[in-house]
């Protein structure tokens, strides 16, 4: 069975850009890796979770901030490289990026040192154009920069989006 996944992709629109908020994972092995190293706000959950619920979860655990309420637009799964199914939705709002902060992990480093360190899981987080966005985000991710996209693109109510 693959790894679930589910996660929120806050989009906003300003002078007519579409911009998404993304983070940067922390730890090590991320520290200096940019492009195609960021995410959406996600986190794994067990078969019979709810997905939104989860993604609403892993957004605050993981900006230190409630997302803003509103319409979602559901996304179908996508499987990622690793093989993970990853289920996003789409919530349009803006949010103040002061004073968020990220919950933690932690891991042996550096490795076979016997000393235990503390990461963020997040290490920080920004707004960004879809085009500024598809640089950075994961490969596997980045199909949900067009789903956002085409299921912006009509004038139906977001309400009534899904795709």
């Amino acid at each position: 069975m693959p790894k679930l996944s589910a996660g929120l992709l806050l989009y906003r629109v300003r002078d007519g850009t579409v911009e998404v908020l993304i983070g940067h994972p922390g730890g090590p092995f991320w520290a200096r890796k940019d492009e195609g190293a960021w995410s959406i706000p996600k986190g794994e959950y067990d078969e019979g979770e709810d997905p939104w619920a989860v993604a609403r979860r892993e957004f605050e655990e993981e900006l230190g901030k409630r997302p803003p309420e509103g319409p979602r637009i559901e996304f179908a799964p996508v499987k990622q490289p690793s093989g993970k199914i990853v289920t996003a939705f789409a919530v349009r709002g803006d949010l103040n990026l002061k004073d968020t902060f990220s919950n933690t992990f932690t891991m042996e480093w550096p490795k076979g040192s016997g000393t235990i360190r503390e990461f963020p899981e997040i290490d920080r987080v920004g707004w960004f154009s879809v085009a500024q966005a598809r640089s950075k985000l994961l490969k596997g991710q980045r199909v949900l920069l067009d789903h956002l996209l085409a299921a912006i693109a009509d004038d139906a109510p977001v309400e009534s989006r899904s795709h």
